[in-house]
């Protein structure tokens, strides 16, 4: 069997003291590629790196994550595009929209992540979104930017049916599954058997969001795995199965 992580932070220092081991751990396991998204100006250097040192395996995106969008949001995001002729990048990511933390610099996210969605649209590009509690602020940017110009993947999809709904009548997107579906207070599960596995693909978010039994350690690509098995369950349908359509989903949108 084999299997995308379409979401993986390997580049980041919490894997500074094993990070080629925590990579063969994962290839060994019959995982194919690994899609890297960007966070900041900070990040993309490592990232590089660590792309260029495994040209096959691993997969870098363009983008500045919305936590990093201060006041001066414009000029971040000149300072990486300024480097988007570097390697070829399968993906505009991760950008969007949150407003856990901090909601001072709303406008100033809103108008990064729209500028980002024209980009992808301009580059033929997919998007990788970001979303945490901004889901009505997402709809409205892609809809203004243009649904139709626009495809990509929801990362780390934990909304509601509803949630889902409008995601996929956006008529393009997916949304990516890690391992909160694993979770036992997690609702993923319920809303998960009202789309079907042509809308999903697989990710990590590593080293974040481990899946169980895993959770509260630091996340890795192996690990996926276990969030997989999970969904087959699910869906009640034998993991191999499974695998060939959402690889099948993976190929379609990165056009690996």
């Amino acid at each position: 069997m084999r299997l995308t992580d379409t979401h993986s932070h390997v580049y980041l220092p919490e894997f500074d003291d094993d990070r080629d081991e925590v990579l063969q751990r994962a290839f060994a396991s019959g995982i194919e590629r690994i899609l890297m998204p960007n966070v900041d100006g900070e990040t993309f250097d490592s990232m590089l790196s660590l792309c260029r040192r495994y040209p096959r395996q691993c997969f870098p995106m363009i983008g500045l994550h919305p936590t990093s969008v201060k006041e001066d949001g414009e000029t971040a995001l000149r300072t990486i595009l300024e480097r988007k002729n570097e390697l070829p990048f399968c993906a505009v990511g991760e950008i969007g929209i949150d407003l856990y933390w901090d909601k001072t610099f709303l406008a100033q996210q809103i108008a990064v992540f729209e500028e980002q969605l024209r980009l992808s649209i301009e580059w033929n590009l997919p998007v990788v979104i970001h979303s945490r509690e901004a889901h009505v602020h997402i709809i409205k940017s892609i809809e203004r930017v243009g649904k139709n110009r626009l495809r990509g993947l929801f990362h780390s999809f934990g909304g509601s049916v509803s949630d889902l709904e409008e995601i996929l009548g956006l008529g393009n997107f997916l949304v990516g599954i890690n391992g909160v579906v694993t979770f036992k207070n997690s609702s993923l599960s319920e809303t998960l058997r009202k789309a079907s596995p042509h809308h999903i693909v697989f990710e990590t978010d590593a080293p974040y969001l481990a899946p169980v039994p895993y959770r509260g350690k630091r996340n890795e690509p192996l690990y996926i795995w276990e969030t997989a098995r999970r969904v087959a369950e699910i869906y009640d349908m034998p993991l191999p199965n499974l695998l060939e359509i959402t690889e099948q989903n993976v190929r379609k949108l990165f056009e690996l």
